[in-house]
């Protein structure tokens, strides 16, 4: 594993709803003092909310939290639940008598695994934040992660446990850390070695098939249908930013999704990551190293995702630990 949590950077909480009814759950980090955001989406079926107020363009420059969560565009409701803590809470952009919470947020689909009808709501956005520490998040089969699969591409019969993963690191002053829950189409794989830790299982169902090996071989993928996957995640940094900073560096992490991932940002992945700056360090961004090390660590929480996941029994999807690959 991987070491650091995107908890490192300092005034960030994370906390994890894990529903106990059937695998699927959701993750909320919060910044209740506020951070300057950007986000940028890749895949072409996203689930999201807020994601337009991020657009350097607009007014707002601060969030209050990002929200990750399962059950497809239903668990949006969940950001409900976050914007009603920080309420209670005082957080917001004050707007007349009224403080609003902005909470971004976006969705992955795991609704095949178990009762569809259950997925995440309002009160399950609120214990997330009720769960919230600065302490060293779970990691595996939790929040956001609790229903994510990988290695799709060939049918769900084939696939693998995702889930949700952190990583950091910290260079002179600043850290940079990333928060991703991961529910591929595509296999994880190892940038160093080349090596698939999770994904599509060959005809033994204990090997792996390679996804790209198998596409470049000629072989065709199952019937898809649009949205049934999706990584999302937050890259977060204690370096101050601008909005449009902000966006860039979201848009530089998500090469660590092309290293660890492959194939990614398809036509059924609503890939999705959100960028964050406290400026909690004092020190300006130099944005071409931070956009660097921000694709390094969501390529290693990727891989910390899968290495920390649990397998399923109904249905049976196994994780990496499950077939002795990690």
């Amino acid at each position: 594993m991987f070491p650091g949590a995107i908890t490192d950077v300092a005034g960030l909480k994370v906390g994890h709803f894990t529903d106990p009814r059937r695998p699927t759950g959701c993750t909320v980090l919060l910044c209740e003092q506020g951070a300057t955001a950007g986000v940028d989406v890749r895949g072409a079926a996203p689930g999201t909310r807020e994601t337009d107020l991020l657009d350097p363009r607009n007014v707002i420059e601060q969030v209050h939290a990002v929200l990750l969560t399962g059950g497809s565009a239903f668990g949006l409701a969940a950001a409900d639940g976050v914007m009603r803590w920080l309420e209670a809470r005082g957080h917001g952009v004050p707007v007349g008598p009224v403080r609003v919470p902005i909470v971004p947020a976006a969705v992955l689909f795991d609704l095949w695994v178990g009762d569809p009808s259950v997925r995440p709501d309002a009160a399950a956005g609120f214990a997330a934040c009720e769960a919230a520490t600065a302490s060293h998040p779970m990691q595996g089969s939790v929040g956001a992660g609790a229903g994510a699969t990988v290695g799709k591409l060939f049918g769900i019969e084939r696939a693998m446990k995702g889930g949700i993963g952190t990583a950091s690191m910290r260079v002179g002053a600043v850290t940079v850390a990333a928060l991703v829950a991961v529910n591929a189409i595509g296999d994880v794989v190892d940038p160093t070695t080349g090596r698939v830790l999770a994904g599509a299982l060959a005809d033994d169902r204990r090997t792996p098939l390679d996804t790209m090996a198998a596409l470049c071989d000629g072989q065709l993928p199952a019937a898809l249908m649009a949205g049934m996957a999706t990584t999302i995640g937050v890259v977060a940094t204690d370096a101050a930013l601008t909005k449009a900073q902000a966006a860039k560096l979201a848009s530089m992490a998500h090469d660590g999704l092309a290293r660890s991932i492959n194939p990614v940002h398809t036509q059924s992945d609503g890939d999705t990551l959100f960028a964050l700056a406290t400026g909690g360090s004092g020190r300006p961004g130099h944005l071409t190293v931070l956009g660097a090390l921000a694709a390094e660590v969501t390529a290693r929480a990727v891989l910390n995702a899968v290495r920390a996941a649990h397998g399923l029994t109904q249905p049976r999807i196994p994780a990496a630990r499950d077939l002795g690959w990690v």
